[in-house]
């Protein structure tokens, strides 16, 4: 086993990894259930279940590799990921697809252990800079992962996604074995059933959680509101929606580079909050632009654009307090933020598909953003007053 921390660019990596392996596939469901003799309803299944899996996971990974380790459990998750892509790849039959399929949810531990391996090396000020390096994997890989899957599907067929998934997995699998050295300190003593419970009845986490979960709710409720208000309203094409909705993650991946290059000098807590304040401040102008009878996509999407940018600045910082409330309990700590951001983001999704059914305005999906944003604010303000009153490690400069 290698005595030295994981570098970066491999915690970057596996994080990676688990971001492409959600969305790769998503222009292949159609060809699946096309190959498979399955409803398209039922192949979408892919999706959701996935989702709900990784949920899952993230909840017991977290805990296990607090207990266990960080390098034991991703190991083992990318072996079970490999495993399970194989049989995804040689599927006969959607119900051996979709149970390979909700395995491969496994591999979230790339995104939990990470994080949890940079806090166990790192300060929680200095945490928050590699967080927003990291976070910009975590922006590029959705974006470039449809693209990829796409055209492996167009030119070798759906099956070629899963035999990349899980040639990916066996590379990363040895990059892990050779560069992982263990980060949880030796000797610490297993948790406990009271130290999760000191865990969950902290204000300060949950401050930290709602705010992510609020964050990332906004960017749910814009992905999926704005393809049918754009067309119904403005008549754009899936391709000017596309282009559209990656200004949001532009925005994120500038706020990210901020945040890495000024966490030390400015502190968590004011990036945390400018996060939160230049949200709600784009979305309260947009709002207002609209009710004053300026209605064009260049205003949505300019001006959405800063709620990515909000977000980059304040998810890496929220994600690092939240580890620090019980540094022992990272993983756990880590595990359960992201878990609760993706139920909230599947629910603030199907709330917006069903307002936006019965009214494709602009004004509703601006209000609907725009709520989460005053949420994740209001959630800010009470981490950093609750963070001031612990007198812990995350305050600026330490």
């Amino acid at each position: 086993m290698p005595s030295h921390p994981p570098r970066l660019i491999t915690l970057t990596l596996l994080t990676g990894l688990a971001a492409v392996a959600f969305n790769m596939i998503l222009p292949s469901l159609p060809s699946m259930a096309r190959d498979l003799a399955a409803r398209e309803s039922v192949t979408a299944l892919a999706v959701s279940g996935y989702m709900l899996a990784s949920a899952f996971f993230q909840l017991t990974l977290g805990p296990l590799s607090d207990r266990w380790g960080r390098r034991p459990v991703m190991l083992t998750a990318l072996g079970v990921f490999a495993l399970a892509s194989l049989g995804c790849m040689l599927a006969d039959n959607v119900l051996v697809l979709l149970v390979c399929r909700v395995l491969q949810a496994v591999v979230i531990a790339g995104a939990v252990v990470s994080s949890a391996a940079i806090r166990d090396q790192y300060s929680a000020t200095e945490s928050a800079a590699k967080l927003s390096l990291i976070a910009s994997a975590m922006a590029v890989a959705p974006m470039l992962g449809p693209m990829f899957g796409g055209m492996l599907d167009v030119t070798l067929g759906w099956r070629s996604v899963f035999a990349l998934y899980a040639g990916l997995a066996g590379v990363l699998l040895v990059v892990a074995w050779l560069d992982m050295g263990e980060t949880r300190a030796p000797g610490l003593p297993a948790p406990r059933w009271a130290d999760f419970l000191a865990l969950a009845q902290a204000g300060r986490y949950w401050a930290y959680v709602l705010c992510t979960a609020f964050s990332v709710g906004a960017f749910y409720v814009f992905v999926t509101g704005v393809p049918y208000v754009a067309t119904a309203v403005w008549g754009l094409s899936p391709a000017e929606v596309g282009l559209g909705v990656g200004s949001i993650t532009g925005g994120f991946l500038v706020g990210a580079a901020v945040s890495a290059r000024q966490g030390r000098r400015l502190g968590p807590g004011v990036l945390l909050v400018t996060g939160r304040v230049v949200s709600v401040v784009a979305m309260a102008l947009a709002a207002a632009l609209y009710l004053a009878g300026l209605s064009h996509p260049l205003a949505l999407f300019g001006l959405t654009l800063f709620v990515g940018l909000g977000n980059g600045l304040t998810l890496p910082n929220a994600n690092a307090g939240a580890m620090s409330v019980r540094p022992a309990l990272a993983g756990t700590a880590a595990g359960l933020s992201g878990a609760i951001s993706m139920v909230l983001g599947a629910l603030l999704s199907t709330l917006t598909a069903v307002v936006i059914e019965h009214s494709r305005s602009p004004g509703v999906l601006l209000l609907l953003i725009l709520g989460c944003t005053l949420a994740s604010l209001a959630a800010a303000l009470v981490a950093v007053r609750l963070e001031r009153k612990a007198i812990s490690p995350f305050a600026p400069g330490r």
